[in-house]
């Protein structure tokens, strides 16, 4: 498993966490998600999982990479996106510690609607395992956290009705699910949705008669 390792060519301005940001709500979420098991960290140390909230100029703050072990993050856990280049891998970050692994598909994703201001990545084999094919879903040949993976969304952006679902399954990257919002609380309540109607469904069809 190659997860949680970042496949573009970071340039990390490193510093120190921007005291102007404020990462309550962004931060409220991803503790709620990882209490939950969506964000989190696999017996192998591995790390899942990141969250990200648009800021001004087509800036972005994002959790960092390696960061789903920790169960209480603060500022110094997430760092800003400032650019990024598509054709060249490349992806410029400033903050305390390098952008999460799927940085370029939150990017790409905030370039495709301008009316997202929040993207939330996260991992479930039994939604995944449900969702594939059913919502709009990348190609399975193409693996996460690269060139390839934004240029995929593009194509569903351009293709199918994501906007109206607020999700993509990563076909290739098993497990993986984003949603996204035009608020942080918007792409939350989203997943939390897939997230519950599946735990109903499948505890009702549990259920002894």
């Amino acid at each position: 498993m190659d997860e949680g390792y970042i496949k573009f060519n970071c340039q990390w301005l490193k510093e120190k966490s921007d005291d102007g940001i404020n990462i309550s709500d962004i931060n409220l979420w991803r503790n709620r998600l990882h209490e939950i098991g969506l964000i989190g960290v696999y017996e192998n140390g591995i790390g899942f999982g990141n969250i990200s909230s648009r800021l001004e100029n087509n800036h972005f703050l994002i959790s960092g990479s390696a960061t789903g072990s920790i169960p209480k993050p603060n500022k110094d856990h997430y760092t800003v996106v400032t650019d990024y280049n598509l054709e060249q891998n490349n992806l410029t970050c400033k903050g305390p510690i390098k952008a999460s692994s799927e940085s370029l598909s939150h990017a790409v994703i905030y370039e495709c609607d301008p009316s997202v201001n929040a993207v939330i990545h996260v991992h479930s084999m039994k939604l995944w395992s449900e969702l594939l094919h059913v919502l709009p879903t990348t190609n399975a040949s193409v693996a996460y956290g690269t060139p390839e993976m934004a240029m995929e969304i593009k194509r569903l952006f351009e293709e199918c009705a994501v906007e109206k679902h607020s999700t993509i399954i990563m076909g290739g990257h098993e497990e993986g699910i984003l949603v996204f919002g035009k608020s942080m609380d918007e792409a939350g309540d989203k997943i939390l949705e897939l997230f519950y109607a599946h735990e109903k469904l499948h505890g009702a069809l549990n259920k002894p008669h």
